[in-house]
């Protein structure tokens, strides 16, 4: 009885705790370009990179703040990231350089 009591009370604290909403931001990719240029979130928050042209994109930065590469995705897929640093993070396509996205985390 007791231990039922105990979990009863550990579940109504899980379930009552607040809980931190983190944004979700979707950056498309359509006609060989990001469908913004700069892009401002907070820390924790998720951007999906969606592929709506035709072909494959591969979005990747190298930059200090989030380095990720989300590898090859044809159209109609997309790959997300969390940002859990603050900073800039320059965003780029692996197969189309000209494509360029600034996405700046704040607290």
């Amino acid at each position: 009885m007791r231990l039922l009591l105990a979990l009863l009370i550990l579940t109504a604290a899980i379930v009552s705790c607040p809980v931190l909403a983190q944004d979700v931001y979707r950056v498309g990719q359509k006609d060989k370009k990001f469908t913004a240029e700069e892009l401002v979130v907070k820390k924790g928050d998720t951007v999906v990179f969606g592929n709506d042209d035709p072909f494959f994109h591969n979005v990747f930065s190298l930059s200090s703040t989030a380095t990720f590469d989300l590898g090859s995705y044809p159209k109609g897929e997309s790959k997300s990231v969390v940002f859990s640093e603050t900073g800039e993070v320059e965003v780029e396509c692996a197969i189309h350089p000209s494509m360029r996205l600034k996405i700046t985390s704040s607290k």
